[in-house]
């Protein structure tokens, strides 16, 4: 069958695919903004989104409205050390937010596929495309121009975020060699990152002081209907994106998927500036997420290119622009 006897069913739903994660995606880097600026304790949040998703796959599976398999030992040990450097990005990169606004949090998270690349040059992968290195090269030169020109600089909230970009790049990395995930669904991946996360997450709570804390502090504002709201948003809005972000990889491709991650990240770029505060305009800062932005979509154009010259596995920062 050639390509233009695909059914329509399916090319509504690649796009339904690709726009469910571009906006779950957008969607939760406010959100998750939002609740930190009410409840400080990121890494509780997590532990709450984790183990939310691993009750509802739990629970989906028994009731046989998800066709998730059972927890297999073998699975779980290949699976743990990409889980805990999946769990580290996220963690880091929900810490970064409490102080750096979200335009400057996109722009230093664009800097992961400028990690990969190094990553890929020290493990002696082959030499990128020229675009695709002179468009991570200006991304990196946009960050550095808007952190020049950021007033609200906050160095613990920058050191975090690109904390954040080493973990997501070791588990790209990891992935990548190790092929972890390869004959799991989207929901399997989903549960066993959650799961495995969990004794790992409730260790760190308690390590960092941040238990009972956080749950004194849960009790204390369990009477504002706004606080619940946000916080119930952010546990769906959490799964959601996990899972929108893995179907919109398998029904399309991990390219898409890095496409669609770059545009919504121009669109949240230009609504941080004006939803949530915390943003102090100055030229240089804008001219450096300007460039930024640029490199971003051109390292897109860049990896369309190759794989359209060269048809072979795109090794992307399929996540990299996840939380």
């Amino acid at each position: 069958m050639d390509s233009s006897s695909v059914p329509d069913g399916s090319s509504f739903l690649s796009l339904s695919a690709a726009l469910s994660y571009g906006i779950a995606s957008m969607a939760m880097v406010f959100i998750n903004k939002a609740i930190l600026m009410q409840y400080s304790h990121s890494m509780t949040l997590l532990t709450f989104q984790q183990l939310a998703t691993a009750l509802l796959i739990h629970f989906g599976r028994k009731t046989g409205y998800t066709k998730a398999k059972a927890v297999d030992i073998t699975t779980a040990k290949r699976l743990l050390p990409v889980s805990l450097f999946y769990n580290a990005n996220v963690a880091f990169a929900l810490a970064s937010l409490k102080g750096v606004n979200i335009p400057m949090y996109i722009a230093i998270k664009r800097l992961t596929p400028l990690a990969v690349l190094v990553a890929g040059f020290v493990s002696g992968k082959g030499k990128p495309t020229t675009q695709v290195i002179l468009s991570v090269i200006l991304t990196a030169v946009g960050v550095i121009v808007a952190a020049i020109g950021d007033f609200s600089f906050d160095l613990p909230g920058y050191t975090m975020a690109l904390i954040s970009v080493f973990f997501q790049t070791m588990y790209l990395v990891l992935v990548e060699k190790s092929g972890a995930e390869e004959g799991l669904s989207s929901i399997e991946i989903m549960f066993y990152n959650s799961f495995l996360s969990l004794p790992f997450l409730l260790f760190l709570i308690i390590a960092t002081g941040e238990f009972p804390n956080s749950l004194a502090l849960l009790l204390a504002k369990s009477n504002s209907f706004s606080f619940l709201f946000i916080l119930v948003l952010s546990l769906v809005m959490g799964i959601a994106l996990n899972y929108t972000m893995f179907l919109c990889t398998i029904v399309n491709s991990a390219l898409t998927t890095t496409i669609v991650g770059v545009l919504k990240g121009v669109g949240s770029t230009t609504l941080g500036f004006v939803l949530l505060g915390g943003v102090q305009v100055h030229g240089l800062n804008v001219t450096g997420l300007v460039i930024n932005t640029a490199g971003g979509v051109w390292y897109s154009y860049a990896k369309y290119r190759q794989k359209k010259t060269k048809p072979v596995k795109v090794l992307s920062d399929l996540e990299s622009h996840r939380k």
